[in-house]
Parts: structure tokens; sequence; C-alpha cells
């Protein structure tokens, strides 16, 4: 039925089919079905870059609505909630807070089979690892700074090695005279 052979003469195929005097969200979701059927769901850009190229073929768009799908997409994300806000590497109490919420989060994912789910959350692990390694790499940092989060990187680092058992490691090395020592203000 469809003669365009590129994603983008198809797009503009659909749309000048449709006869519509402005493009809007269903002009969208139809272009978004065509562009499914034909080269798969990789091929679904978002509904901003679908407009964007139609609005450069002289198409009038209905942006409200547009925007509104675009919205409505990108805030049904599966695990936005679970991890807005999951990690604060600013001090010894955040982070352990933060470590048992994630490792929780592991273990829900892990009993369900969500192989994405245990990657975001592993993968959040190593982020503030990172972080907390830029931190006290960071000359500009007093060493006091330097010292805490190359401390806090061990822990995530621990955490991701060996989750089962970190609880354990923790209370032990926070309980230990040279972690109360080094550590006596936070």
């Amino acid at each position: 039925m469809w003669q365009s052979r590129s994603k983008e003469d198809l797009i503009i195929e659909v749309w000048e089919k449709l006869d519509c005097e402005s493009v809007g969200a269903a002009e969208i979701a139809a272009i978004e079905e065509v562009l499914l059927d034909r080269f798969g769901k990789s091929a679904v850009d978002s509904p901003m870059i679908l407009a964007r190229l139609l609005a450069d073929e002289g198409a009038e768009l209905r942006h409200s609505e547009i925007m509104q799908l675009y919205v409505e997409r990108n805030s049904n994300l599966p695990y936005e909630a679970e991890f807005r806000n999951i990690l604060d590497i600013s001090d010894f109490k955040s982070v352990l807070t933060s470590i048992r919420s994630l490792e929780n989060l592991r273990r829900k994912y892990e009993s369900d089979g969500d192989k994405e789910g245990l990657r975001l959350v592993l993968e959040k692990g190593r982020s503030g690892r990172r972080s907390a390694l830029a931190i006290a790499e960071d000359d500009r940092k007093t060493d006091g700074e330097q010292l805490k989060n190359a401390e806090i990187a061990e822990w995530l680092t621990l955490w991701l090695q060996s989750p089962e058992t970190f609880e354990i490691w923790v209370k032990l090395r926070q309980s230990a005279p040279g972690f109360q020592k080094k550590f006596a203000t936070d």
C-alpha cells in the first residue's frame, strides 16, 4: 500500500494521505502505527521528532496536543517513581539509607525475574560510586570530603560486589576504631 522506502518519506506519505490541515495527537498516532507496521518499534521516533519533520515539510502543528502526547508517554516510564531521589551520597547516614533502598529493589526485581529492573538498580549503584569517586579525586574538595567520598565509594563497591554481606560488613566497618577515629564528626 505504501510506496516510500525510507522512514522519512513514509512519514510524509502518511501525512499527505491523511489529508489534514493541521497535525496533532491523532495524526502523530496514525503515522506511528504505520511506522511500527513497516519498520518495527525501533523506527518509531518521539512525537516531537515526527512533528518537527512534518513542520519542516509545511504542516501546521497543534502544539498543545503533541506536547500532551509527549508528556503522557514520558511520564509513564515504569521505573521512574521507584528510582526518583533514591540515591543520596551526601553523608554516611544518607548513603546507608540509599543502599538499603537499592537492595530492597534489587531483591524485589530478582524475585520477580525483572532483568531490566535489576540492571537499573545496579546502574544506579555504579552511578553513585562514580560520583563519590569523582568527589574523592577532586582537588578542590577538602581532605575530609575526599576521604568521606572515598569511603562512600568503597561502601557502594562492596554492595555492588556482594549485596548479601553488605549489612554485616557495614556494621563492622562503622564500629571499627579506624573508622571511628577517621570519621568521628560524621
